[in-house]
């Protein structure tokens, strides 16, 4: 879960008024984890343990509930973010609006496919703590072709600022008759921010368009553009399911659903 303002907690949890939570915490009668809060001081719910007045505070009880969003371009995934025009909660039907949800695994602004989002801190520690190892699956779509020869780099990866960049599969989508293709088809179990688009670059090709069409067994096929869904029990299952190879050519019409 994101980490709020510690006013703000205290406010959502039902306690008193944003104003009066912050005379609270001038007056020293706010403690996080034992030592005295202090104005602004950002918290993590479930993590940290705050206090007022030697009573503990616990996040208003919500459902838990996760939800899977087709997102599209230009929507960033945040629950607040001043330079953004659009968030992916300002997507959301009504009924789902109030609650307070968060992502579960993101995609940048200029990205598209599947989120989820969830009210359920456990769930998003298992989709996104990489010992689980969830694949995630991406189509990705380039400027100029990318020939079949340089695959081990996308899997051997590169070190960019001291961090490893790399996919653990990767195939040609549709090659042609020079082994070259356009479209390929990537797995990851992990995923740093612009991660896909950083390797590529590193590589002197230019990503034109990414999808994230997979998550574990749950795929994107269905989901309109935008398309908000509850997911079930066994659907959350499949998240962590271990996929069906897909076909080695991939679908021609990958970047063309919606």
């Amino acid at each position: 879960m994101e980490p709020v303002r510690i006013q703000k907690f205290i406010a959502e949890a039902g306690l008193c008024s944003r104003r009066a939570a912050e005379a609270l915490i001038t007056a020293g009668e706010v403690y996080v984890n034992g030592q005295p809060a202090t104005l602004g001081q950002k918290i993590e719910a479930g993590v940290d343990k705050v206090s007022v007045r030697g009573k503990a505070v616990k996040a208003q009880a919500q459902p838990k509930l996760a939800l899977v969003m087709h997102k599209p371009r230009g929507v960033v995934c945040s629950n607040s973010d001043p330079h953004a025009d659009h968030t992916i909660f300002d997507l959301l039907p009504r009924e789902w609006a109030r609650l307070r949800l968060f992502c579960a695994g993101r995609l940048d602004k200029d990205s598209e496919g599947l989120v989820i989002l969830t009210s359920d801190g456990d769930l998003a520690h298992k989709l996104m703590h990489p010992s689980n190892l969830v694949v995630k699956r991406y189509y990705v779509s380039l400027k100029e072709p990318f020939p079949q020869s340089r695959l081990r780099q996308l899997m051997r990866g590169v070190v960019i600022e001291g961090e490893q960049l790399k996919v653990e599969r990767a195939h040609l989508v549709n090659p042609k008759a020079d082994h070259a293709s356009t479209e390929l088809d990537v797995h990851m179990h992990h995923g740093k921010k612009r991660e896909i688009r950083q390797l590529f670059t590193a590589l002197g090709f230019e990503v034109r368009r990414l999808r994230r069409y997979q998550i574990g067994a749950l795929r994107l096929k269905g989901i309109p553009l935008r398309g908000v869904k509850q997911l079930s029990t066994k659907e959350i299952a499949s998240l962590f399911a271990v996929p069906r190879p897909p076909p080695r050519d991939g679908p021609a019409h990958a970047f063309d659903e919606n």
